[in-house]
């Protein structure tokens, strides 16, 4: 059992973890719409996932009386979306299962690959569970050194800062920083977003200008209470891509295959900053810079100094740098 974080009865951690999903719609199929996600989706919650067993292997039950989460489903009480029965338990192999496919999968490919899979499970039956890989793909890694914590180019200083970051590299000659307006966040959904972020995109993709995009939540999202709802192609000539969390809209940050795949494809570098880390970027800076660009929910500025990016693949670690002017 574990211990749950937070206020007593565990009202934090239940309040913030997932109460609902999508699932896929077996019913006719709705009109076609391809610029929506969601067309044959559609979202319910966990009373529905309980009558056909489904979180038999994902949840865990919250004891009140002990203030602590039990794996599994097999006693009355709230449940939280947590996959203790598969990563702590190991009731069914699923760890062990992805990781020798993808060892075998490096082996045949010569190098890293990125694997998309699917695990049907049914409590019942005897397996009680079956995978499925749906594809494999290579992945460009780059093998360059860096190294965060060596004297740091003079009149350079932190825009943004992140633990956890994917890529590897440094990249020079940025000169773009597109950025969501925080106050904004947390009163309406994004959705309304997604249509600014894809205008300025488009401009700086024809201006040949790569640039930083930052915003909260997930980029890509299907929901948009969960993050902006672009495509790649809304979000692609971005070098950098910055998800940033706040502290009164708790969102996981991004997993999805194909957007990650693209990151790696393109040698797009990603950084995610949770809520509760002072300083991780300075919106005080960005918001005193003149905007170039400005909508309802964006600003793009310009400074007219590039920035470096450096991200060290080995850690995770990554640092966005901006030069301080007069110098």
């Amino acid at each position: 059992m574990e211990l749950l974080p937070g206020s007593p009865g565990g009202a934090s951690p239940l309040r913030d973890s997932q109460t609902s999903f999508w699932a896929v719609r077996m019913g006719p199929p709705p009109t076609e719409d391809a610029v929506r996600e969601t067309e044959y989706l559609e979202k319910s919650g966990f009373p529905e996932a309980e009558d056909d067993e489904s979180l038999r292997f994902t949840a865990s039950t919250l004891d009140a009386a002990s203030d602590r989460l039990v794996p599994g489903t097999g006693r009355p009480g709230p449940r939280l979306l947590d996959f203790a029965p598969l990563l702590a338990l190991e009731e069914f192999p699923l760890n062990a299962a992805v990781k020798a496919l993808l060892a075998h999968a490096e082996r045949v490919v010569g190098g890293p690959v990125e694997m998309e899979f699917a695990a049907t499970f049914h409590p019942r039956e005897d397996p009680p569970g079956r995978l499925g890989v749906l594809q494999v793909r290579p992945l460009v890694v780059s093998a360059e050194t860096v190294d965060l914590d060596a004297a740091r180019p003079q009149a350079f200083v932190p825009l943004v800062s992140s633990e956890n970051v994917l890529g590897n590299g440094v990249v020079d000659g940025i000169e773009d920083v597109v950025y969501l307006k925080r106050d904004l966040v947390g009163t309406q959904s994004f959705a309304e977003a997604a249509a600014d972020v894809a205008g300025v995109n488009r401009a700086l993709v024809a201006e040949r200008r790569p640039y930083i995009l930052i915003g909260f939540g997930r980029w890509g999202s299907a929901d948009p209470w969960l993050g902006v709802p672009v495509v790649w192609g809304d979000v692609g000539g971005a070098r950098v891509l910055v998800e940033a969390a706040l502290a009164e809209r708790r969102i996981e940050m991004s997993q999805g295959s194909h957007f990650f795949h693209n990151i790696s494809s393109f040698e797009v570098s990603y950084f995610s900053v949770p809520d509760d880390v002072e300083g991780a970027i300075d919106w005080t800076w960005l918001s005193t810079q003149p905007a170039l660009r400005e909508t309802p929910w964006l600003r793009h500025v310009r400074p007219g100094r590039p920035f470096r990016v450096e991200v060290d693949g080995r850690s995770g670690r990554g640092i966005i740098l901006r030069q301080e002017t007069g110098r």
